[in-house]
């Protein structure tokens, strides 16, 4: 793909159901690129996230007619909302409980997440998205979020924990 004449289009696209409107269909429309082709291969590309508002990049060349698709990962966040299978978190969490998430989705989630976090360990990533989860208002095996980050610090779930940055 040259360099000089690359037009990138970041859009939100929901999961599997991106379509050839707004914002993907005006933005391309002009390059020449045929616009149900990059629909299909965005659509393909965020099928696992099916359901999610995902954010894509998509770099066209109006001369080669060529395109790729970058996908990032949704935030921690909506990938916890879905695991507990609701649109919003609570309003207050202190007091309104949004859901109770098992160890394993926390895990889940921060496999899903990990080549973005910043930490060191996945012990590190599974805390962090503990963090999210009490942020939501969620719970992790019936306890405070910060308890389990507590147990994990002691050794508990070693045993449950297992990956590699």
């Amino acid at each position: 793909m040259s360099k000089t004449s690359k037009i990138v289009v970041k859009a939100l696209v929901k999961g599997g159901s991106a379509s050839g409107g707004p914002p993907i269909g005006p933005a391309v429309g002009p390059t020449g690129i045929n616009i149900k082709d990059v629909v299909d291969a965005v659509n393909d590309k965020t099928m696992l996230f099916k359901g999610l508002t995902v954010p894509v990049r998509i770099e066209c060349d109006p001369e080669t007619k060529q395109f790729e698709i970058f996908v990032e990962t949704p935030s921690t966040a909506s990938l916890l909302l879905k695991e507990l299978g609701i649109e919003k978190g609570s309003i207050n969490s202190s007091e309104k409980k949004s859901g109770d998430l098992t160890l394993e989705q926390v895990v889940n989630v921060a496999n899903a997440k990990k080549d973005i976090f910043l930490a060191k360990t996945f012990k590190n990533a599974v805390k962090t998205v503990l963090g999210t989860a009490l942020s939501i208002g969620a719970t992790v095996e019936g306890s405070d979020p910060r308890d389990i980050q507590k147990r994990i610090d002691t050794g508990d779930y070693d045993d449950k924990i297992q990956g590699e940055m």
